[in-house]
């Protein structure tokens, strides 16, 4: 098969739901709110109670905000899962699900950030799954579409977007991952060895 008899479309959508399928979804399964919330040094970045944060910035609508800075703190602040989950959730998915296909408008300073993992992980799932039928509806033809002013790199096909979110995704996801190990072996007697 040359190029050009390729479907682009389903490869870009088969390299993240592989990922997912195979690597990610079933290493997510159990995330406890502790698991959540945990923060294994100082200061860390999280998502917490509204008034909660001693971040220079939160942003949120609900009753949980996220901490934030811009610029960013040299060297960068250390985040938890509940801070890893939100950047996923608003700033690779939802927004990007609000541009391009649709949904409505999100950004980090008006969502309302979850309070416990399993609505993460909900939030997590819904926006995925907009994401997969956003792309899916695009074809071959609209993966070679300029991104225009939505995106830093106007010029760029929405190809290169796609790419760049499953890249995201996988970095992200995986330092959620590492440290839900992270935290299972270093309190083994409050976690449990189930995974």
């Amino acid at each position: 098969m040359d190029a050009d008899e390729l479907d682009w479309n389903r490869t870009l959508r088969e390299q993240w739901e592989f990922h997912w399928n195979h690597q990610l979804r079933a290493r997510l399964d159990g995330l406890t709110d502790d698991e959540y919330f945990w923060s294994p040094v100082p200061d860390a970045w999280s998502v917490r109670p509204r008034g909660s944060s001693m971040a220079r910035v939160q942003v949120g609508a609900g009753d949980f905000t996220m901490d934030y800075a811009f610029p960013e703190p040299v060297p960068a602040a250390f985040t938890t899962i509940a801070w890893r989950l939100g950047h996923v959730i608003v700033g690779v998915l939802a927004a990007r699900n609000a541009a391009h296909f649709g949904a409505p408008a999100a950004s980090y300073e008006t969502w309302e950030y979850a309070g416990s993992a399993a609505i993460a992980l909900d939030q997590l799932e819904a926006q995925l799954d907009v994401w997969l039928a956003g792309v899916g509806g695009l074809g071959e033809a609209g993966l070679r579409v300029p991104l225009g002013a939505k995106e830093p790199f106007p010029e760029a096909p929405m190809a290169d977007l796609v790419l760049h979110v499953h890249r995201e995704l996988i970095h992200h996801l995986s330092e959620v991952c590492l440290l839900r190990d992270l935290n299972l072996h270093t309190k083994p007697a409050t976690n449990g060895a189930t995974r």
